[in-house]
């Protein structure tokens, strides 16, 4: 498979590389999952400049799937495991999601910028706009991804020999593959750095200066306060990210394109490979953690099925118990206008049936959707067997009700069902009332 297909780092150091990118690996697969997953819940309330961030998890997750199985099966092994063809596949799957990644970063600060600093411009940033630049993002990607297929550039193994990227041997020996790799340098890491520093350097001036500006109001000033650092804090965190992720690795590429690449030890060219692939862990801990309204649907929904978990609280028994309390049952006539009319009183017709749909817990495809048809399961679940206990269990405050509502209107019987519980489900979905017509 070639000389340079096998591992060249010394095996201790070969398993704590191992060990990083199993960890690495979990974690991004877990951290895009559940980035995904809050976007979807608040699909109908995302904001035009939150489908970048939706984006960045789709091409994170992409870089883990396509790369992190074969990186440590080959870790494994102590060689690459899979042929040439495929390693021209794995570094093409990791520069195209790698530069759209980055690249999303980009256009993420520069709306960022123009919504906090140019709010009359920003104010007009909608979905197809977004979409719009999302697409162009793909298709820098992909231009450059392209371009060692063409020849421009090469793909090949890793120094290190258990992965694959640009091969540095031919960057550092023929001009063409040179150039390629300093125009990676500077359209993929040295102006996206410059687009991000610039974009979030004017959104801290212009917080800055906001403050200054509502130091007289005590109420709006605590409120801007927390904004205010919410866009530092994600400021700060996401030129962190950036630059520990991608600076290693541009150092090492422009020191393997202008210096003697048998003076760099492979280790020097793994360690700065695992920053890079370490930035799908940063992003959906920076979006998730820092931004109040991703993580109020995240700690909602993972502390409920949690819960409900640990708890063992069913849809079923939840269900049975709520339906074993106390019913309240008030006969009331319904008024139908028909031409301005009261219905006479001699009048045998029915009341109006309210169909109900059956939600049985069989028919639940997660905890979640239980939760969202409680209501109805516990007023319609064993109706019929509850109707002589809640008729011998009238109040006779209900007794009255019935005789005053009999007496004003004589037939067209509307029942009202009061399902009252909040015992059963307090630790879970809080104190519910569902009221059922019948």
């Amino acid at each position: 498979k070639g000389p340079y297909f096998g591992n060249t780092i010394i095996n201790t150091l070969a398993l704590e590389v191992l060990f990083c990118c199993v960890v690495a690996g979990i974690c991004s697969l877990f951290g895009n999952s559940t980035l995904l997953y809050v976007s979807y819940k608040k699909k109908h309330l995302l904001k035009p400049a939150e489908y970048f961030i939706i984006n960045l998890a789709v091409s994170d997750l992409g870089l883990t799937l396509s790369l992190y199985p074969m990186a440590i099966t080959s870790s494994v092994y102590h060689r690459w495991l899979y042929g040439k063809t495929v390693c021209s596949v794995y570094a093409f799957c990791g520069m195209l999601f790698g530069i759209c990644s980055l690249t999303t970063l980009t256009l993420l600060s520069v709306v960022c910028f123009v919504k906090v600093c140019y709010p009359l411009y920003g104010n007009r940033f909608n979905s197809a706009h977004g979409c719009l630049l999302i697409a162009c993002a793909w298709v820098y990607a992909l231009l450059f991804a392209c371009s060692p297929l063409a020849h421009w550039g090469e793909y090949g193994p890793e120094p290190y020999g258990t992965a694959c990227c640009i091969d540095w041997r031919l960057s550092n020996e023929h001009s063409s593959a040179r150039s390629y790799t300093v125009a990676l340098f500077i359209f993929c890491y040295i102006l996206p750095c410059c687009v991000i520093l610039a974009s979030y350097t004017g959104i801290l001036v212009t917080v800055q200066a906001s403050r200054k500006t509502m130091k007289q109001h005590s109420l709006r000033q605590t409120h801007m306060s927390s904004i205010q650092t919410i866009i530092v804090k994600l400021s700060v965190a996401v030129c962190i990210g950036f630059f520990a992720a991608w600076s290693p690795y541009a150092v090492v590429s422009m020191w393997a394109a202008f210096g003697h690449v048998e003076n760099i030890p492979p280790l020097a060219f793994a360690m700065p490979a695992m920053f890079a692939k370490s930035s799908t862990i940063y992003n959906p801990i920076i979006y998730l953690m820092l931004r109040p309204n991703f993580r109020r649907i995240m700690c909602r929904d993972i502390g409920t099925l949690c819960h409900a978990c640990l708890k063992g609280c069913l849809c079923r028994q939840c269900s049975a118990e709520c339906c074993s309390k106390r019913k309240i049952r008030v006969r009331l006539r319904a008024v139908h206008r028909q031409t301005n009319r009261l219905p006479s009183a001699n009048s045998s017709a029915q009341p109006p049936v309210v169909k109900l749909k059956h939600h049985s817990c069989e028919k639940c495809k997660d905890a979640f959707q239980c939760f969202s048809h409680y209501p109805q399961m516990c007023g319609v679940t064993n109706l019929a067997a509850s109707g002589d206990l809640s008729k011998d269990q009238e109040t006779p405050v209900s007794q009255i009700q019935k005789q005053e509502a009999e007496s004003v209107f004589p037939n067209k019987p509307l029942t009202l069902v009061f399902c009252t519980f909040g015992k059963c489900c307090a630790n879970t979905c809080g104190p519910i009332n569902c009221i059922l017509l019948f």
